[in-house]
């Protein structure tokens, strides 16, 4: 890759190890299985962020959630563990007003100190290794988890639970 992304640079000037993965962003993929191929990752460590909104949208900040690309959001869960009463999904017009990135090169890397609150989903603190948005479509990031954690300050949150039909 020629060109270093924002989140690449701030990964370098903290010192955080990482592989950049580049896929043909035009490639049209339908599941986390197909997602995971194109980076040569395993599906269950490749990471979606979502924007979620508080209702009503003028009461607190928007929350960027990061989940496994095989899982779904489930709202209510999200919820109940910060403590708010009501969420909604952001759409992709909303998503990509509010963070200024396309849907699918969304990145908490990439909006770090942009008035978002940083959630990742539980799971995740049992991988090593984390493969997240660059900040651009058709470039992910392998990163320690801990890593990625840590200078997001992500907060952990239950906000999925395991589909049983999950392709992981």
């Amino acid at each position: 890759m020629s060109t270093k992304l924002n989140s690449m640079r701030l990964l370098e000037a903290h010192k955080i190890p990482y592989i950049a993965k580049t896929y043909d962003a035009s490639c049209e993929f339908h599941s986390a299985t197909e997602a995971a191929q194109l980076i040569g990752a395993p599906v269950a460590s490749v990471y979606k962020t979502l924007v979620v909104l508080r209702e009503p949208p003028k009461k607190g900040k928007p929350i960027l959630v990061m989940i496994a690309s095989d899982r779904e959001l489930d709202l209510k869960l999200l919820a109940k563990s910060l403590g708010e009463k009501k969420l909604q999904m952001a759409t992709q017009r909303e998503a990509e007003s509010l963070t200024g990135l396309q849907v699918g090169g969304i990145s908490a890397l990439a909006l770090l100190n942009r008035g978002f609150e940083i959630c990742i989903d539980e799971p995740a603190l049992a991988l090593d290794q984390i493969h997240i948005s660059a900040g651009q479509r058709g470039v992910d990031l392998q990163l320690s988890s801990k890593d990625l954690i840590a200078l997001t300050n992500a907060k952990p949150v239950r906000a999925t639970i395991q589909n049983p039909n999950s392709e992981s």
